[in-house]
């Protein structure tokens, strides 16, 4: 949905623009000069600046590079009470496509799309697809496993706090390849997890990063939506207490100057120009395989804290400094180890993956055996569990 030139782009003008297809029918590929509405559903507001701020300069992004393209944005929209919003979208503003852009917006996005046929419906991050409903995600997995070789070789308590939105396949994915990461230069560390249950709660964030700090842990990680996790991180950092993090979807650097190591950067941008294109050219007649997943390769996600540098330039010649001992390249500064496996994900799955087996569960149960790459059904809609060096239990579903 917008062009690419690099993640300051997309940060700086990128903006995610949706089409709204009308109720009414319309013809496989559109006249040049018509136009196309398209709808956002958010799970937050777009000044999160997280998940829901990277959605909005993507769609911003798009909507200044088509001239056809006209977008309406619904905010804070709760999980399971989506549909009556997409009816106004549908009925009130008349789009064409509806972009609905969280995982637990799923289920209603499928019922949204039973009851408008003919509009296009695009659901990011899930896994259920129909005649005109297919999916869309940007992942960040590549990029977590590398943070997490940095958090392994960082820590000195060998504690690592992780603060969780939701336990959905999305976060499992997330927080399992950063656990990988970690254990690859780390066997000895642990990691504990808190649950917020929300993807916008800063106050609720804070506590639970307050407490992964009260015990012990001096690296924080966060899969939500608000920059709040470093900011506690930066906090007892300048108190004299040394405690990293990593930010998330969006540069968050600028919370956490002393305290933020690196981060993962998400260019949803890529994607709604591609869905766009596609539904211009009249490829999205029949949505039933569409899955535009884009990774590292793709352009959709970067390694970093801020759109310029892919890790804090105060602890660049610090991981130059640590060594570690890797099976592939033998002994290795973790600086180097990053950039290599960076490299080697930026050519594709098949060169390397973090989810290649032997991997267990916490329970000692072999969930991706040796020698295989786990599929991307597997990843997105299997991963209901924590790798084995995880300390704290899933939760009961």
């Amino acid at each position: 949905m917008k062009k690419i030139t690099g993640l300051m782009m997309l940060l700086a003008v990128l903006g995610l623009a949706l089409i709204f297809p009308g109720c009414e029918k319309k013809e496989s590929t559109q006249a040049e000069g018509e136009t196309v509405k398209a709808g956002f559903i958010y799970i937050g507001p777009a000044g999160d600046y997280g998940w829901t701020y990277a959605h909005d300069q993507g769609r911003l992004f798009v909507e200044k590079e088509f001239p056809w393209l006209e977008t309406v944005t619904v905010e804070s929209v709760p999980e399971g009470d989506a549909v009556r919003f997409i009816d106004r979208l549908v009925q009130e503003q008349k789009v064409d496509i509806v972009f609905t852009t969280s995982f637990g917006y799923m289920d209603d996005t499928v019922k949204a799309a039973a009851k408008y046929p003919d509009v296009k419906f695009f659901h990011c991050s899930g896994f259920k697809r129909s005649a005109n409903m297919g999916t869309y995600m940007g992942d960040m997995y590549q990029i977590y496993y590398l943070n997490g070789l940095i958090a392994g070789a960082v820590t000195k308590s060998n504690k690592l706090g992780y603060v969780g939105a939701f336990p959905i396949p999305e976060l499992f994915r997330h927080m399992n390849a950063y656990a990988l990461g970690v254990k690859e230069v780390n066997p000895d560390a642990e990691i504990s997890v808190k649950w917020t249950y929300a993807w916008y709660g800063p106050d609720k964030a804070r506590e639970a990063a307050e407490a992964l700090i009260a015990e012990g842990a001096d690296v924080l990680a966060f899969t939500e939506d608000t920059p709040t996790v470093i900011e506690v991180a930066e906090e007892h950092t300048d108190k004299g207490k040394m405690v990293y993090a990593f930010s998330h979807y969006s540069p968050m650097q600028q919370y956490g100057v002393n305290s933020t190591i690196s981060g993962q950067l998400t260019d949803w941008g890529v994607l709604y120009r591609q869905m766009l294109l596609d539904y211009k050219a009249g490829k999205t007649d029949d949505l039933t395989d569409y899955d535009l997943l884009y990774l590292l390769k793709d352009k959709a996600t970067e390694l970093g804290a801020t759109t310029t540098e892919k890790i804090n330039p105060k602890y660049v010649d610090m991981l130059k400094g640590i060594s570690v001992d890797s099976e592939d390249f033998g002994s290795i500064s973790v600086y180097d180890l990053v950039m290599k496996r960076y490299d080697q994900m930026m050519q594709g799955r098949e060169v390397f993956d973090p989810f290649t087996g032997p991997i267990a569960d916490m329970d000692g149960n072999i969930m991706i055996p040796a020698g295989e790459t786990a599929s991307i059904g597997h990843l997105f809609a299997e991963m209901m569990y924590q790798v084995d060096n995880f300390i704290t239990p899933v939760p009961q579903q």
